[in-house]
């Protein structure tokens, strides 16, 4: 490793850089990393920035939180909140969502703790995910992102019955390796190592990345801004807002 850890935007995250062009994001959002707007905000600003920093390649998103990778969605930002608040926070997850799942760079999750519901989005829209051996619960969104991972019936067996799958079934049905905790750092590093150690140009795996990826990431923008799935969110949120009230 050279040099050391750096804030880069605040407190929600560190950045460590690594002599193989490789930065290392770590959720700092105590005390279970809940995507807040500011958390998504500035994930977005850091992914924008290393992609435009052409000495990076890859990226390991993983967590500070000790036994949380994340828990998803900050539900307080979508309730007591004005409609233009929701707005902007949808837009965020959505561009979160876009941002990692059609990055140019070798996107991979070192998964060192829970990660239910929406914190699923991080580790799915990644290209290699390593897992902890403490558990992943399937989301219950983001279905094409899942089916592209685990297959279309395991997919919707997952979210029919929001299976919560222990280790060994998670590697058996997508998540790419299983390794002790001690060890998730650095085996996202090795996985890391292998994947810009190959011999095809940078370039060449971002447009088959893109290639693979982008009508699903269309048919996402295309959903989400239909008229009933907006009127359906709005109902959402009201009936959060009268169990709060």
């Amino acid at each position: 490793m050279v040099g050391c850890a750096f804030p880069v935007l605040g407190v929600s995250f560190l950045l460590f850089i690594f002599k193989l062009g490789v930065a290392v994001i770590k959720l700092k959002n105590p005390p279970v990393n809940s995507l807040s707007l500011e958390v998504l905000t500035e994930f977005v600003i850091s992914l924008e920035k290393l992609e435009n920093d052409k000495t990076f390649r890859g990226v390991i998103v993983t967590s500070d939180c000790p036994g949380i990778f994340s828990a998803g969605l900050d539900l307080t930002e979508m309730c007591g909140k004005s409609q233009a608040h929701y707005a902007e926070y949808w837009r965020a997850v959505q561009e979160l969502w876009l941002r990692l799942y059609l990055s140019n760079l070798v996107v991979i999750a070192a998964i060192n703790g829970v990660s239910p519901a929406g914190g699923c989005l991080i580790s799915l829209t990644s290209d290699y995910r390593v897992l902890t051996l403490l558990g992943i619960v399937a989301p219950s969104w983001f279905k094409d992102t899942l089916v592209n991972t685990v297959g279309h019936r395991t997919a919707e067996r997952a979210l029919q019955l929001g299976l919560l799958f222990p280790p060994a079934e998670a590697l058996r049905v997508g998540v790419d390796q299983v390794v002790p905790e001690d060890q998730v750092h650095s085996a996202a590093l090795s996985v890391m190592a292998r994947w810009l150690a190959f011999q095809v140009r940078d370039h060449a795996r971002q447009l088959t990345k893109n290639l693979m990826r982008k009508p699903t990431a269309d048919r996402l923008v295309k959903f989400i801004s239909r008229d009933s799935i907006q009127k359906s969110l709005r109902v959402y949120l009201d009936k959060l807002r009268q169990k709060k009230g």
